[in-house]
C-alpha cells in the first residue's frame, strides 16, 4: 500500500511567531512522532510552507489578514526547530505555498505516485488543512484521504472542530477526534 503524509505549514510563525498559537505548539511532538513513523515505514512525507513576500500586506490575503506572516527567507517562515531536522531528511518533499491550498502539493502528490492513502497533520486546520485536503480529494480522488485530529489545530478550538466535521462530509476521513 502507497502512502503519504502531508504536514502542513508547521512553521514557527504559527506556532512562537507572529500568529502563535498554544493549540499548534501543543501538537508538534505527536506530528514529530508521526513524521519519524512515515519515514521508517516508508511511505512519502511532504511538508507544505506558507509563503509570503514582501508585498504579503497588499494581497487579498494580506488585507483581510493584516499580519505579515511566513515571509520567505524569514525566522518565521522557517519550519519549527523541532521537524526542521525530519523536513531535511533524504527524500522529504518541500512544497512552498502562495495561499491556503496548493495547486502545487496536489499536481505532485498526483505525478509521483499512485497513492493508496494521503493523511494531513498540521496547521490550522480551519484554513490551511481543510483547503489542502480538498486539494487532495480534487487530484486524487480514488485514494483515501485521512486526517490526525491529534495532530492538528485551528485558530480556535472551536473552529477546529468545525473544520473536522467538514472534512468528515467531503469523505475525508477524520482520526483521533476525542
Amino acid at each position: 500500500m502507497r502512502k503519504a503524509l502531508v504536514v502542513v505549514d508547521m512553521q514557527v510563525d504559527f506556532t512562537t511567531g507572529a500568529l502563535a498559537n498554544e493549540e499548534a505548539v501543543k501538537v508538534i511532538p505527536a506530528i514529530a512522532k508521526k513524521v519519524e513513523a512515515a519515514l521508517n515505514s516508508g511511505a512519502d512525507v511532504y511538508f507544505t510552507r506558507d509563503t509570503h513576500y514582501d508585498n504579503y500586506m497588499s494581497t487579498e490575503e494580506g488585507k483581510n489578514l493584516p499580519v505579515p506572516h511566513c515571509i520567505k527567507d524569514t525566522a518565521g517562515w522557517e519550519i519549527v526547530p523541532e521537524l526542521k531536522a525530519l523536513s531535511e531528511k533524504n527524500g522529504v518533499v518541500i512544497v512552498d505555498k502562495p495561499v491556503f491550498g496548493s495547486v502545487s502539493l496536489g499536481e505532485t502528490l498526483k505525478e509521483t505516485a499512485a497513492y493508496d492513502e494521503v493523511e494531513l497533520v498540521g496547521v490550522c486546520t480551519d484554513i490551511c488543512v481543510i483547503s489542502n485536503a480538498m486539494i487532495v480529494r480534487a487530484f486524487l480522488p480514488n485514494t483515501h484521504v485521512k486526517v490526525d485530529a491529534s495532530c492538528c489545530a485551528g485558530i480556535t478550538v472551536e473552529s477546529h472542530l468545525n473544520a473536522l466535521e467538514a472534512m468528515k462530509m467531503c469523505q475525508v476521513e477524520v482520526i483521533n477526534l476525542n
